[in-house]
C-alpha cells in the first residue's frame, strides 16, 4: 500500500501542467453534468483537446479516439442542451430513464465500438505500440463513446457508463504513469454515483 501512494505522489510532483489543466477541467465538467447545466460542454471541450495529446503521447489510442469522440459530441450535446421550445424558456431536452429498447441499443452500441477498437488495438499493439492495452482500453473506450452519447441525449444510464468508464481507467492511466489522472478518475467515479443518484431523482420527477 505504502509503495502505491509513493507512486501516486511521485506521479503527482511529476505532472505536467498540460495533464494538470486537463484534470481540472475534466472534474469542473462532471461537476457542472451533475447540476444539468450546459457548461459541461465548454469546460469538457478543454479536457478533451488536451487529452486527445496525453492520450496519444502515452500510446493509449482508444482513449485518444474517445476524447476526438467527444469533442464531436460535446459540441452535438452544447446544441442539443440549449434548443427551447417555442416559448423560448423550456428547454426541448429533459431527463429521463430508458426503456427496454433502448437499453439494447446502448449494449449493441457498446458492443460495436469495443468490438472495433479491440481489434484496431490488436493490430496497433503488434505493428507500431507494443505499449497498448487492448482489452482494457477498448473497454474503458467503449464504455465512454456509449456514455457520452447517452449524456448528449440526457439519459439517466449514461451515468452508469462513466461509472464503468471510470473504474476501468483508474489503473489503465495508472500504469501508464499518469498518476494525476488516475486521481481524477477516482474523483469522477465518486462524481459519477452522485450524478446517477441525482439524475434519476429528477427523471422521477420528470416522469
Amino acid at each position: 500500500m505504502s509503495l502505491i501512494l509513493e507512486s501516486i505522489y511521485s506521479g503527482l510532483i511529476q505532472t505536467g501542467w498540460v495533464e494538470a489543466i486537463a484534470v481540472i477541467a475534466g472534474i469542473v465538467s462532471v461537476w457542472y453534468s451533475r447540476k444539468e447545466n450546459v457548461l459541461v460542454f465548454p469546460t469538457g471541450l478543454v479536457n478533451t483537446t488536451f487529452y486527445i495529446y496525453l492520450s496519444y503521447k502515452g500510446h493509449l489510442l482508444g482513449e485518444a479516439s474517445v476524447n476526438l469522440y467527444y469533442t464531436i459530441m460535446s459540441i452535438y450535446g452544447w446544441y442539443l442542451w440549449t434548443r427551447k421550445k417555442e416559448d423560448h424558456q423550456t428547454p426541448v431536452l429533459i431527463i429521463t430513464s430508458s426503456n427496454q429498447k433502448e437499453w439494447l441499443q446502448q449494449l449493441g452500441f457498446f458492443a460495436t465500438f469495443y468490438v472495433a477498437i479491440y481489434v484496431a488495438l490488436s493490430y496497433a499493439k503488434t505493428a507500431f505500440a507494443p505499449e497498448a492495452i487492448p482489452w482494457a482500453d477498448a473497454f474503458a473506450s467503449a464504455t465512454a463513446y456509449t456514455g457520452m452519447w447517452l449524456m448528449a441525449k440526457k439519459k439517466v444510464e449514461s451515468w452508469i457508463w462513466w461509472i464503468l468508464t471510470n473504474v476501468a481507467s483508474i489503473p489503465l492511466y495508472f500504469i501508464k504513469g499518469y498518476a494525476f489522472t488516475s486521481v481524477q478518475f477516482l474523483i469522477l467515479l465518486i462524481l459519477a454515483i452522485a450524478g446517477w443518484i441525482s439524475w434519476h431523482k429528477k427523471a422521477t420527477e420528470n416522469n
